[in-house]
């Protein structure tokens, strides 16, 4: 690596450059964070420091990959030595080599959330102790803020530090850790064996931990305690980007490393390399209400760029329309690709609409940060439903609904439909009616008529999806009220009225998509079939064929830190969603991370920057009339042009701009 890379500005120059000593670099959105990490570390080597003497530390493996990909592009060295790693797996590497100081074997098991559950409750049991499934979640969430340090036993039942004990000797006993054990673990060693923490301090002398902001306090204890001594620790975050406190993260931590380390240098990085002047504006303006930060300015060398567009849509149906047909104008009139968009979303609520928009106009796109609304359970059940309807031979979704609504098939039934099934020759549904035409025994009577029903009621409706210009939509609705799925879904959401509507809601969601797709006059193929095939091909989990066309990110804001696009749309800045509900009830610190979280999403975009505020919006019980954002009143007008929805169409000029661009792109 040069001594002097050409590409670093003065700023990123010194914080690559002081090697020695605590440093603390507040890196704002787009200031080129990682380009210093992987240089620093590059520097480093460069100055003869050991690479088994480097630790550096972020929080996922992707991160961590990209950082020793970066170094070793640089360098042009293996580094079989340096240690890049997640703090998690970071803890799992002390716990190997060192975890029999606490009774650990190096063979140990880490135990994932199911894992910990199943474990609960069966100490539960040993205790003699009766919990509900759906409680075990929450008590497992208590135990984890408790054992990190996140709150104490105040006003907790008794019965519940005794399950806490029994869980954690279990643990030990069957030498197995879970997560939060990652981190706490290492630091119980480091503070009760302190041989063991002196030559882990001798080992790292050179520490650095990206994204700080969003340490919790035991991460910071860990890197302090092995800092302590040789005092070589480099923290980059920004503290305007901290939001998972819900997972325990703690942006204070950026006071708490100045009161250890008092000696420390301090380097701002505000130079912002991604987006427009207008976007950054917009978004330092936003920034500047929250009182808790370190002050700082992002500016750049481009000035000005497109005004941030908020539009008001008559509703969510309108939202995900015109955010659709805006990408497909963009797309052509601007010759972009898809991977150029960005769908940001407070909540995971939000993204049925948009997904159904997306799939009408052909769009390809990908979720991240929840779940896609064609994965939540009760939709694939529906989905289930109709591709038997299409297809009797498909037995994995003849398997999916068998028994939802149960309908006695356990096990046993299950092993002896899988032997007539290979022994014949026969699909899953043609082997279920053989069992019942040959009167197989060993199943009981009323599990034969409950199966016995069920496939008449699927050979029904495969007779009336023939008949011709049937429409399958409301035949969908009386297939699921006759196989009793409302019923079904009632009685496993009896104590949760809210999800019992929010699922019935999702299914009648799909099933007006289905009567939407019916009904177009638009398409050339409106049966059951062809819609059910849109969907699996659209959806299905193709990686290598979206990343060679591209595909819009549909996100939650959380999901989109520290990824970037030319185009952002920002979805639903309205009150009660941006700041969240929950939020306006638990105080200022709360409505910080609220802003901070917006301050996020507009510092996504590159480019262009649209906030969606719709005039109308349906939630569970009602439609309401939204209030815009709070949020939006802190941005400058003079920034923002607002206007309503309407819809663009690709002009004839803007198919011969695009012609002409692909033929340009096609000549040797």
């Amino acid at each position: 690596m040069p001594s002097s890379p050409p590409d670093l500005n003065p700023e990123q120059y010194e914080a690559v450059h002081t090697l020695h000593g605590p440093l603390l670099i507040i890196a704002g959105a787009g200031s080129g964070k990682t380009r210093v990490i992987t240089y620093r570390i590059a520097q480093m080597l460069e100055e003869h420091i050991p690479q088994n003497a480097i630790l550096a530390l972020t929080f996922t493996n992707k991160a961590a990959r990209e950082m020793e990909q970066r170094v070793k592009e640089l360098t042009g060295r293996k580094l079989t030595n340096l240690t890049v790693s997640t703090f998690h797996a970071f803890g799992v590497q002390v716990l190997r080599e060192s975890g029999s100081a606490l009774g650990y074997r190096d063979n140990f098991t880490i135990y994932d959330t199911e894992d910990c559950l199943t474990l609960l409750k069966s100490c539960a049991h040993e205790l003699g102790q009766v919990w509900e499934s759906k409680d075990l979640p929450d008590v497992a969430q208590l135990f984890s803020a408790i054992k990190t340090g996140r709150r104490g036993w105040e006003g907790e039942p008794a019965e519940y530090r005794e399950l806490y004990r029994e869980y954690g000797e279990h643990l030990l006993l069957y030498n197995a850790v879970d997560f939060d054990d990652l981190i706490m673990k290492p630091i119980e060693m480091f503070s009760t064996h302190p041989e063991i923490l002196d030559a882990y301090r001798k080992r790292y002398r050179y520490i650095l931990v990206d994204e700080f902001q969003d340490t919790s306090i035991s991460q910071f204890e860990i890197v302090r305690l092995l800092a302590d001594e040789h005092r070589n620790l480099c923290v980059v975050g920004d503290d305007d980007q901290s939001i998972y406190s819900w997972r325990g993260a703690n942006f204070e931590n950026i006071v708490l490393f100045e009161r250890h380390f008092p000696e420390r240098k301090e380097i701002k990085l505000e130079q912002n390399y991604r987006s427009t002047g207008i976007i950054l504006a917009a978004a330092n303006a936003l920034i500047v209400h929250n009182t808790n930060r370190k002050e700082k300015a992002l500016w750049t060398p481009t000035e000005g760029g497109k005004s941030i567009e908020v539009i008001h849509p008559v509703d969510e149906t309108d939202e995900a329309r015109f955010i659709a047909e805006t990408i497909k104008t963009l797309k052509f009139r601007e010759n972009r690709t898809y991977d150029d968009f960005g769908i940001l979303v407070r909540t995971n609520s939000l993204t049925k609409h948009l997904e159904m928009a997306l799939l009408h106009h052909n769009i390809p796109y990908k979720v991240s940060g929840g779940t896609s609304f064609f994965q939540r359970k009760e939709v694939k059940d529906v989905i289930a439903y109709l591709r038997l309807v299409v297809n009797p031979s498909d037995d994995v979704n003849f398997l999916r609904i068998l028994n939802t609504p149960r309908r006695g098939a356990g096990r046993q039934f299950l092993e002896l439909l899988v032997a007539v099934s290979r022994a014949k020759s026969l699909c899953h549904f043609d082997a279920l009616k053989d069992i019942l035409v040959t009167q197989q025994s060993g199943v009981p009577d009323e599990t034969r008529a409950e199966l016995a029903a069920f496939m008449e009621l699927i050979e029904e409706y495969q007779t009336r999806s023939r008949r011709p210009r049937v429409k399958m939509a409301p035949q969908a609705r009386e297939l699921l009220e006759e196989a009793g799925y409302y019923e079904y879904l009632a009685l496993e959401n009896a104590k949760s009225d809210k999800a019992f509507r929010w699922k019935t809601q999702n299914i009648e969601s799909l099933l007006k998509f289905l009567e939407d797709w019916e009904t177009d006059p638009d398409n050339s193929r409106p049966d059951l079939g062809s819609f059910l095939n849109r969907i699996t091909l659209i959806t299905r989990d193709d990686l290598n064929d979206r990343e060679e066309k591209g595909a819009v990110s549909l996100m939650t804001i959380h999901a989109s830190k520290g990824l970037e696009f030319k185009v952002v749309f920002v979805v639903g800045v309205e009150d009660k969603i941006m700041p969240h509900e929950k939020s306006l009830a638990e105080g200022p610190e709360v409505l910080e991370e609220e802003r901070r979280l917006f301050y996020v999403a507009i510092t996504r975009a590159r480019e262009k920057l649209y906030l969606t505020v719709c005039r109308t919006r349906r939630t569970l019980k009602e439609t309401f009339h939204p209030a815009p954002s709070p949020f939006l009143e802190e941005l400058p007008t003079e920034l923002l042009q607002e206007s309503e929805t309407q819809q663009e169409d690709v002009t004839e000029e803007d198919w011969d701009d695009l012609m002409a661009s692909l033929k340009k792109k096609m000549q040797p």
